[in-house]
């Protein structure tokens, strides 16, 4: 996400109040639990949505949880009751990821799961907006102030002493404007929110389905209350051990640079690829040489496109490749330096910054100078010539000099006393890459871990083996065979999408690169 992505496409939009707040702090209710209207009986549910209805309500917890008796917002919730009550299992938890996903908007107003689907016959499909996250107190900045977030990793020193001047006036303008809770929207706090609705719902046990940053939710729920949990399916995951900024960086990049290479591949047995007829790398790297001389014009708007927002491009379509069809045709255009004016988004005074808060409470980056950071882009470039550096590099340099505090600091996780926990990688995952997968399955003993072999994030949605695992799994509670692979899956054609089709949440994008 760059930063002028915060203000142009991560506006601040007004909610109204969702009436019907219990409290959340962890009380059991006595109410039955028979079926899915039984459910949360106490909760004041009323109809939201339009295209797709669901059921929405706000909880009150605590701003702080470590002061329960203390200050406290609403949390929006969101409930899609199951298609066959008189089958029901339970509640299904369902995180949107992000950081700063609205689970509302992700699977609660959105038809997320087709009817077809198991889960949404026998679930009641629970979702939720994370503390700081639109509904449920958003954490909100000047507009004006983040659309001046450096756009471009810094390559000398006045450029990091910039950066890291303007990560603290801008964290000091998100604390005024969010005011107490813009200190406590770390992982930790958003995983006693989840069992505070889990506790409103009058459940004793959870289902868990999440993929991206939402599976670091929930191996930190795993890590809290792991006797409150049925069954869990976490896909695409996040390694919160990792402490190296250079380790952070060099993993993504190489799977940026391994998927990368899935594309070029895919383009040259596809003859439906715009740019099958060609030598893809060679036009990238003539691309790439333009957008680095400031050359390169992006017909969309017309003006030039530099290399950090043409390697964007290429970054957010690795997270689908279904999408591939129309990245040739994007890179195609810029080949062909056709130019036409696009009109500029509105702005408004204040804009959101959830995701930056979120996470610079979530990883502490150990940075000591410009040289070592400027250290780590060379090194990078040498070893993955054509992506060069993913642009996850502003997961760090956006936390250098941000003035939060640092709740929920990286470790390696302590789990015990849960049921068999279902993981699931891909083989090339720009978004949580193959090897923080492998390592976080190490750190969870009772775990499965199944392998997708193709290129994308959040297997679920791209693979029906995958699908068809999970399902099973959190119907009946029988984890496939350790070691089990899914054969990749590649777009055969550019033809439009079923409606019956699962919807992908939207892809964890790092801050750089929000609003391409």
């Amino acid at each position: 996400m760059t930063a002028a992505h915060w203000a142009a496409s991560l506006l601040l939009i007004s909610f109204p109040a969702v009436l019907g707040c219990v409290d959340g702090t962890g009380g059991e209710t006595t109410e039955s639990r028979g079926d899915s209207l039984a459910s949360g009986s106490n909760i004041a549910w009323q109809t939201c949505g339009t295209a797709f209805q669901g059921e929405c309500a706000t909880i009150s917890v605590p701003i702080d949880w470590a002061h329960p008796e203390g200050e406290k917002f609403d949390l929006a919730i969101g409930r899609v009751p199951a298609l066959e009550p008189e089958n029901r299992i339970g509640v299904l938890f369902l995180n949107p990821g992000g950081p700063g996903g609205s689970g509302i908007d992700a699977y609660i107003t959105k038809k997320a799961f087709p009817d077809s689907s198991v889960l949404r016959k026998r679930f009641d499909l629970i979702s939720w907006d994370p503390r700081g996250v639109k509904r449920s107190h958003p954490v909100v900045c000047n507009s004006d102030l983040l659309g001046q977030f450096p756009s471009s990793y810094p390559t000398t020193k006045q450029a990091y002493k910039d950066l890291l001047a303007y990560n603290d006036k801008l964290g000091k303008d998100c604390r005024e404007h969010t005011g107490p809770l813009f200190d406590h929207v770390d992982t930790v706090s958003t995983v006693r929110d989840v069992d505070a609705i889990r506790a409103a719902l009058g459940e004793e046990k959870i289902n868990y389905l999440a993929w991206s940053y939402g599976t670091q939710v929930g191996q930190q729920y795993a890590e809290t209350f792991p006797e409150r949990i049925r069954a869990m399916t976490i896909d695409s995951n996040m390694d919160h051990s990792i402490t190296s900024a250079f380790d952070y960086m060099r993993t993504a990049t190489e799977d940026f640079e391994e998927s990368f290479t899935d594309f070029v591949d895919w383009c040259a047995r596809t003859p439906d690829c715009k740019l099958h007829d060609k030598d893809v790398r060679a036009v990238w790297q003539d691309m790439h040489a333009k957008a680095e001389a400031g050359t390169l014009i992006d017909p969309q708007s017309g003006t030039p496109l530099d290399a950090d927002r043409l390697r964007g491009t290429v970054f957010s379509r690795m997270y689908n490749p279904a999408g591939w069809f129309l990245l040739a045709d994007r890179l195609a255009a810029l080949a062909n330096g056709v130019a036409s004016a696009a009109p500029k988004a509105a702005t408004e005074e204040l804009g959101t910054n959830s995701y930056q808060a979120i996470w610079c409470e979530d990883w502490k980056w150990r940075i000591t100078s410009f040289e070592e950071l400027d250290a780590y882009r060379r090194v990078l470039a040498r070893l993955y010539p054509a992506t060069r550096l993913a642009i996850f590099w502003s997961d760090v340099t956006a936390c250098l000099g941000f003035p939060a505090k640092v709740n929920n600091p990286q470790h390696r996780l302590s789990i015990s006393g849960t049921p068999t926990i279902l993981m699931v990688t891909g083989r090339h995952d720009v978004g949580t890459p193959h090897e923080w997968n492998i390592d976080a399955q190490r750190q969870i003993r009772q775990s499965v871990l199944l392998h997708y072999d193709g290129t994308g994030h959040a297997q679920y949605f791209h693979s029906p083996c995958v699908r068809d695992h999970v399902d099973r799994y959190l119907t009946t509670l029988v984890t496939p065979p350790e070691d089990t692979h899914c054969e990749a899956e590649w777009p055969v054609s550019p033809a439009l999408r079923s409606a019956e089709e699962y919807a992908a949440p939207t892809p964890r994008l790092p801050l750089h690169s929000r609003g391409r």
